[in-house]
């Protein structure tokens, strides 16, 4: 069964405080229980969600409150999923560790998207809905994603594209443009662009051990939702985390995924796919980004995907490609 309900947690009491909103009128409004925030309660279905944020924009009564909430956020406000989502190498991996689990916190999934030059799309996709998504919700979505990635770098991080189904009013799209250093541009689906360089900016909050401490337990709560990928898509994701420590073997990988290894090979089978040609296939878009958005060397290039050293890496990339990586680096600048 897809995930009913979804969690409303303590951490929206000092949240609305500091927006100068008492909770008990936005629940009242919200048609739900007065003490939902102070009792942990067990979650909202995607319906009462929806009318909790609806009755936060009434409330809070402006445009901006949706960035002005984001902004509050700190690293204790986070729900276990988005908090090991800091725990993350880079805003890449993070992203693809929010893709999988975003669906414990929130009736959403996440399309992750990386453009032929590296640009990382993300495109809250809404489960179940049967009723128009409030923009503050779409809003506040957006501008999180580049809350993360500016609290785990310490950087001026910016979008290099926003869109949003309305776009603000004129009198605040200037304060939008701030935030998110872009104007919003009018689309049919809320997503934020990063460039290369925003994407695989180093997170000084990577603490690879705190993960481990999150994902077994992340991995349980997602066992209890229906797959909403494919094999393959998960395969690729896991990849991208298991790669750059030599890890990608597809002993390892069935372990990430919760499954056997035998019951993993028979599903990348019923969908056409080989565990081999995913990891080559991972490997190659990996290596064509490092070669023409970094300048790492061709043995760190060799060390982030897996290989032993720089040599096997390139037998590889001539393997995959009939080129050179030096070639390829070369053509890229030109272009």
């Amino acid at each position: 069964m897809q995930k009913k309900t979804f969690p409303i947690k303590i951490g929206w009491q000092p949240l609305l405080k500091d927006l100068g909103l008492k909770p008990g009128h936005v629940l009242r409004r919200a048609g739900l229980p007065d003490d939902l925030l102070s009792r942990g309660a067990p979650g909202l279905s995607t319906a009462d969600y929806f009318r909790f944020w609806y009755a936060l924009e009434i409330e809070a009564g402006a445009p901006l409150f949706p960035l002005r909430l984001v902004d509050t956020l700190s690293a204790e406000t986070f729900d276990p999923p988005l908090f090991a989502a800091l725990c993350s190498a880079n805003l890449m991996q993070a992203v693809q560790r929010l893709a999988k689990y975003k669906q414990l916190v929130a009736p959403m999934r996440l399309e992750v998207e990386v453009g032929k030059d590296g640009d990382l799309t993300l495109t809250p996709q809404w489960l179940s809905v049967q009723a128009e998504v409030p923009c503050s919700l779409q809003v506040a979505e957006l501008a999180f994603f580049l809350r993360l990635a500016r609290l785990a770098t310490c950087e001026p991080a910016k979008a290099l594209r926003v869109t949003l189904p309305k776009v603000p009013p004129s009198d605040h799209a200037r304060r939008y443009e701030s935030f998110f250093g872009t104007p919003a541009q009018q689309g049919t689906s809320p997503s934020v662009t990063f460039a290369a360089v925003d994407a695989l900016r180093p997170f000084i909050t990577l603490n690879e051990n705190m993960w481990r401490v999150f994902e077994p337990d992340l991995r349980r709560r997602l066992g209890e939702l229906d797959a909403t990928a494919t094999t393959a898509d998960r395969v690729r994701a896991a990849l991208l985390e298991l790669l750059p420590g030599n890890a990608a073997t597809i002993e390892k990988t069935a372990v990430r995924l919760g499954m056997s290894q035998r019951t993993l090979q028979r599903r990348l089978e019923g969908e056409g796919q080989s565990f081999r040609a995913l990891v080559n296939a991972t490997r190659e878009n990996l290596a064509r980004h490092y070669l023409g958005k970094t300048t790492l060397s061709g043995g760190e290039i060799a060390f982030l995907l897996g290989f032993e050293d720089p040599n096997s890496f390139h037998r590889a990339f001539q393997d995959w490609t009939g080129q050179t990586p030096g070639s390829i680096r070369h053509a890229k600048r030109l272009s």
